[in-house]
């Protein structure tokens, strides 16, 4: 069964990651570039009010890929990489369902891969839309923390709600379901930033239409995939 897992995640993971990365690039990569100008443009502005100021030498600047070739190929290897991982996961979750007699095919894995999306991408994005380069966010470590804390009562409250059909089962998967957006995700005292509100929010939206379809894919080639090597 852990060949059986692997393989599929292997694969499943590397289509879904090259479909991402070829949507990203139709539309989420234009819209980092037009970010990154203002970007850019807000950065020097501020070198040059600070110009006659004395200063500390300058750090020296992180390191970043070239425009180009180089840059969609770690962006390609990195929207593999992370197919790969999600679709363990999957893989995973669907492998346990079929032991507790559960279907599993192409269409019950599309299923799963809505429960993904609803999980990684959809909750978490209800209290922290995805920001463009340039935007204004909250502290780092606050914002991973409501993330996974998000995620997490996501999976656990639509567990409780498909797998448990009991009523207090799904009173309990529904409050858990709602209780990281009562509780409120971080959010800088001074929103907004440089980048144009209407780039952010086509940012946002691309972005969330960009994981659905990834899961929906991921989902569909591991249920596919899982049946066909079990």
């Amino acid at each position: 069964m852990f060949r059986t897992i692997f393989v599929t995640a292997l694969l499943a993971g590397v289509t879904a990651g090259l479909f991402a990365a070829g949507a990203q690039r139709v539309k989420l990569v234009p819209l980092i570039q037009q970010a990154e100008i203002y970007e850019t443009a807000a950065e020097a502005h501020a070198a040059h009010d600070h110009a006659g100021m004395a200063m500390a030498p300058p750090a020296a600047p992180d390191w970043e890929p070239e425009e180009g070739l180089e840059r969609t190929a770690y962006t390609v290897l990195a929207d593999v990489l992370a197919g790969i991982g999600f679709a363990l996961i999957l893989s995973g979750a669907i492998a346990c369902a079929g032991l507790a007699g559960h279907k599993v095919d192409a269409r019950s894995g599309l299923l799963w891969g809505a429960a993904g999306f609803a999980v990684f991408a959809l909750a978490p994005s209800l209290g922290l839309p995805p920001l463009p380069p340039g935007a204004e966010a909250a502290d780092l470590a606050a914002r991973q923390i409501w993330w996974i804390g998000t995620a997490a009562a996501t999976a656990i409250g639509l567990g409780l709600m498909v797998f448990w059909p009991a009523r207090p089962a799904r009173a309990l998967g529904l409050a858990m379901l709602v209780l990281p957006h009562l509780i409120g995700a971080p959010h800088p005292s001074d929103p907004g930033g440089p980048v144009p509100a209407d780039i952010a929010a086509q940012f946002a939206v691309a972005s969330i239409a960009t994981a659905a379809l990834f899961w929906l894919v991921l989902g569909a080639t591991t249920g596919f995939l899982y049946r066909r090597f079990a």
